[in-house]
């Protein structure tokens, strides 16, 4: 069975998008892969993060991918920062890469570009994603169309390595799902829904109350068209509540087309605040089962005994093929 790795950053709140977009993904693609779920919290603090709320949320984050149905048997569940051998194998992949390869990515690109002030560590990060990644011989990773980069430098950095070194790495595919489509804001359609908005009036977050979502939903941005058909370029509101329903409710975006053509705008959105309301009210049932017993603890303990015995035995490996360790 090929071995299939991804991370959620826990740099904000897990959204409706998160879910959609990647979660879900998780959970239909779990029963075909050997699958390694991580929690990237050392990638969070490529900015800076409260450490109280940043703990919080990793566990919030685990809890909700398992009440999102991910496999606790099947799935390895780890973090980051508990397994040493990220960092460590980041560093002996750092002299392995080229400051012009690193100051092509693009979160650095574009904020250099601002004259943000940037640290070093959002430089070096995806370098770090390499390592995450080449440190389990993972098959795949799937992505966003964003993120595709980073999968290739860590295969340019992998080839380069087995080229000077010998065979020592896997390399990673990057692996763009089809289905899952992107969830934009409510309040601006034109961007995605991000788990890092600030106000969140746009956002669905997966522990939002009944309430707020239904609010969220029917104050929805759309247009004054008033007919329900999809076309993201001219009606991007609209186009996003019908994204929304197809993702959640497995029909195309045509047969919710044709399904409800011949709503008014307000009709169709409390039939999405409805979809929505069931699924996240399900998910938040069976969160609220998880966030206080033993089993986060029990899923992250067996995730990093199996990860450390893997990242152990090929960092030591690498490390022997550099030259490292006594005479």
């Amino acid at each position: 069975m090929k071995r299939l790795l991804t991370g959620l950053k826990p740099s904000g709140e897990l959204t409706l998008g998160s879910y959609v977009g990647a979660i879900k993904q998780i959970v239909d693609m779990q029963k075909d892969y050997e699958t390694f779920l991580f929690v990237p919290d050392m990638h969070a603090i490529t900015v800076s993060q409260d450490p109280e709320i940043l703990r919080e949320r990793i566990k919030k984050n685990v809890a909700l991918y398992l009440a999102c149905g991910v496999d606790k048997e099947n799935v390895i569940i780890y973090l980051q920062s508990e397994n040493l051998y990220h960092a460590n194998l980041s560093w002996i992949l750092e002299c392995n890469t080229y400051m012009g390869e690193a100051s092509r990515m693009t979160q650095f690109k574009d904020k250099s570009r601002k004259n943000e002030n940037v640290s070093v560590g959002l430089f070096t990060y995806p370098i770090l994603m390499a390592a995450d990644i080449l440190l389990y011989d993972a098959d795949v990773i799937p992505v966003g169309i964003d993120q595709k980069q980073h999968v290739e430098l860590a295969r340019n950095i992998a080839t380069r390595f087995n080229n000077k070194y010998g065979d020592t790495f896997k390399l990673t595919e990057p692996f763009i799902p089809k289905v899952g489509a992107k969830i934009k804001d409510l309040q601006d359609p034109t961007k995605k829904m991000s788990k890092s908005d600030d106000s969140y009036k746009g956002t669905i977050l997966l522990l939002d109350s009944e309430q707020d979502i239904r609010k969220k939903i029917m104050s929805a941005v759309t247009d004054s068209d008033s007919k329900i058909y999809f076309d993201e370029e001219n009606k991007p509101g609209i186009s996003n509540l019908i994204t929304i329903y197809s993702a959640l409710s497995g029909l195309s975006i045509d047969s919710v087309v044709d399904k409800y053509k011949d709503y008014n705008y307000g009709n169709f959105k409390k039939e999405v605040a409805d979809l929505v309301v069931n699924v996240i009210l399900n998910i938040q049932k069976k969160y609220d089962e998880i966030i206080n017993s033993n089993i986060i603890d029990e899923v992250l303990d067996k995730g990093l005994k199996i990860t450390n015995a893997l990242a152990k035995a090929k960092y030591e490996e690498v490390c022997h093929k550099v030259g490292f360790g006594r005479y």
